[in-house]
């Protein structure tokens, strides 16, 4: 089973008179590139969230929230009263001397002043951290779900282009014997063009023609691009999903797929192979956002 990178999980709940609520995004990354956001209320508890993180979601570009929303009367902001009456104080007393009339703007200027508003902070209770914990782990579940749906719709898609590969493999064999026999031919005629008069060593000229056309045999890559899109799909069906591994694997068939095309010396086997390209290269693009 194979999970894509990308997900999304959301859960909350309501404490204190306050609405919580915890949001995970993600996206493919070749590691693990974690961004939180979290309010000073939990800012103590960031370095095990971190960890939760990365040993439930592992890789990806992830995006940890958690936001909270006021619902009661108080908030945190507090009017200092005892500055801001003494901060109106000693302007109007300055106003008066400068003959400058004392009005509401005065207000307006005072509550810009440091001080004016201090902020309470609360403490994070043992209770609301276990509900809190609570939620983060339904928030991974959900994003864990989502990403095992994003999984199958990928997995459906690679196995749709693995098979068109093993289908365009199946294509070259046609094309296989006339082309070494084209070949042969060619270089027969180019050497009889050269009209030698009989000097050619016809043993020497059959072994170098064996040697050459040797060359361009490419049996042994197709029997391996065979045996990797086996293995590619063996792995489609590991338990765990491993896009490392099914990237690795991909260059693989790459690589001998580069080496068909290579050798073929054929129009139609290299028309095969470019389509094979196409197909692989849709492969690689989409395990890149695999697990």
């Amino acid at each position: 089973m194979i999970k894509s990178m990308t997900g999304f999980g959301k859960s909350g709940f309501e404490i204190n008179h306050k609405k919580v609520t915890v949001e995970i995004k993600s996206l493919n990354s070749k590691q693990a590139d974690i961004s939180t956001r979290i309010p000073s209320l939990y800012r103590e508890k960031e370095m095990e969230i971190r960890k939760e993180i990365s040993d439930r979601l592992v890789r990806g570009k992830i995006d940890f929230g958690i936001f909270i929303e006021n619902l009661g009367e108080n908030g945190n902001a507090v009017i200092n009263e005892g500055v801001v009456k003494s901060y109106f104080s000693e302007l109007s007393r300055i106003s008066q001397g400068l003959s400058i009339p004392v009005n509401e703007r005065l207000l307006q200027i005072v509550m810009r002043l440091p001080d004016t508003v201090k902020v309470t902070y609360e403490t994070l209770e043992e209770e609301e951290w276990e509900i809190l914990r609570k939620h983060i782990f339904l928030a991974f579940q959900e994003t864990d779900l989502f990403r095992i749906r994003e999984g199958k719709a990928l997995e459906k898609d690679l196995r749709e282009n693995l098979g068109t590969i093993t289908r365009l493999l199946d294509e070259i064999a046609p094309y296989e014997q006339p082309r070494i026999e084209n070949v042969r031919n060619r270089l027969t005629a180019n050497l009889e063009s050269l009209q030698l008069n009989g000097n050619i060593d016809a043993n020497r000229f059959e072994q170098e023609l064996i040697f050459y056309l040797e060359r361009l045999d490419f049996n042994e890559e197709k029997v391996r691009l065979a045996n990797h899109c086996v293995f590619f799909l063996e792995t489609l069906e590991e338990a765990e999903s491993n896009g490392k591994k099914l990237s690795f694997i991909a260059q693989e068939i790459g690589r001998e797929i580069n080496t068909i095309g290579s050798k073929a010396n054929e129009s139609n086997i290299q028309r095969i192979v470019v389509q094979m390209k196409d197909a692989l290269e849709r492969i690689k693009e989409q395990v890149l956002n695999i697990l």
